[in-house]
């Protein structure tokens, strides 16, 4: 079996050389899509020459990480980047880890930082993806469409044909690079559980650079690993753990957007509010260094010129802890890609629109 995973992975490379099969612990394969390392200045203008956190684990710079090159599937407990399938939905956060995690080591879910790090790379190089945002099909090219693979109706004529649609069966478009090597996906189909970052009562807790990739860190209910964010020094500090940290960034919802803060929260509400993510912004007293910290998660626009392609931030800062999701969903039209981001669920919700994939480092 080995062997005929060695000259898959040899045919998939001579086609893709980007594109690995790797395998887990029980010897199954996954097709993952290779990142090489990059700096922020290679994806922000005027950002910092520092290395993008999504390639830092415990302290270790890495030469680059595997994506899953498909939303995942599951299987004997394990997550799965395969083509052709019907996407694992209705799991909680937490599920999505252990399944990930279950692979072995360096397998872990796909972390913010991660996400991240794709979303920046997809700006820079002038490629937002598209993808299944409007059931079955992306809403600004109605005409090409995938192959369903969950149904909300048989009836094309009502307009509902399809919510979740088989890995792999869309168009180019849909992958991060706009080729037929990319990611597919981070644009709708299922919201994807993102790891490493959560709001507690509207305070941005963190794990350290890209930590959450390793499993021993990612135990997260009361981990000790969580830290604020101090706005004006950009420092990453204890946080009390009433989302009250002093200086530490918090969301506040002013005058119908979401602005990132260092002092006290006038807006609280243990509801979904939101904006279009071109218009959060960050208070005159965030520091610099705070701000790229929010550019490497993808929470804050670098590029105000630029429309995100309708991409929505959607937030509850009123809530003990609420869990990130990434990308939008079937039906989230013009508001999903792979800016979007949604802070609403607590990490142990699931629903027939939440997926997630996994990731791997060496």
């Amino acid at each position: 079996m080995a062997s005929n995973f060695d000259l898959s992975n040899l045919a998939l490379k001579s086609a893709f050389p980007s594109n690995s099969i790797l395998t887990d612990d029980v010897g199954l394969p996954s097709v993952m899509v290779y990142v090489p390392k990059f700096k922020m200045s290679d994806v922000i203008d005027g950002a910092s020459d520092s290395t993008h956190p999504a390639f830092i684990v415990d302290g270790v710079e890495k030469s680059g990480i595997y994506i899953s090159k498909y939303q995942n599937v599951v299987y004997n407990s394990r997550a799965y980047s395969l083509p052709g399938e019907d996407s694992r939905a209705s799991v909680t956060a937490d599920n999505a880890r252990t399944y990930c995690e279950n692979k072995g080591e360096g397998w872990h879910m796909m972390s913010v930082m991660e996400w991240g790090a794709i979303a920046l790379w997809c700006m820079k190089n002038g490629f937002l993806p598209y993808g299944n945002n409007n059931y079955g099909k992306d809403s600004r090219k109605s005409n090409y469409k995938a192959i369903p693979s969950y149904l909300s109706s048989s009836d094309e004529s009502s307009g509902y044909y399809a919510d979740r649609v088989a890995t792999g069966t869309s168009p180019v478009t849909w992958s991060h690079n706009g080729a037929l090597d990319g990611i597919y996906d981070l644009n709708g189909n299922v919201w994807e559980w993102s790891d490493g970052m959560r709001l507690v009562y509207g305070e941005l807790q963190i794990l350290e650079n890209n930590n959450a990739a390793d499993s021993s860190n990612s135990k997260l209910a009361s981990s000790a690993a969580w830290m604020a964010i101090d706005g004006t020094t950009g420092e990453l500090i204890e946080p009390d753990g009433s989302g009250t940290t002093t200086n530490s960034l918090k969301l506040d919802y002013v005058s119908s957007k979401w602005c990132w803060i260092t002092g006290t929260i006038s807006s609280s509400s243990d509801t979904s509010r939101s904006c279009i993510f071109v218009k959060v912004y960050a208070d005159d007293d965030v520091c610099d260094e705070a701000k790229e910290l929010l550019y490497t998660l993808a929470l804050l626009p670098s590029d105000t010129t630029q429309d995100y392609e309708g991409d929505y931030f959607y937030i509850n800062n009123g809530n003990a802890e609420r869990f990130p999701k990434r990308g939008g969903y079937w039906y989230n039209g013009t508001h999903a890609g792979v800016f979007n981001s949604n802070f609403y669920n607590a990490r142990s919700n699931s629903n027939t629109d939440f997926g997630f994939r996994s990731a791997f480092y060496e």
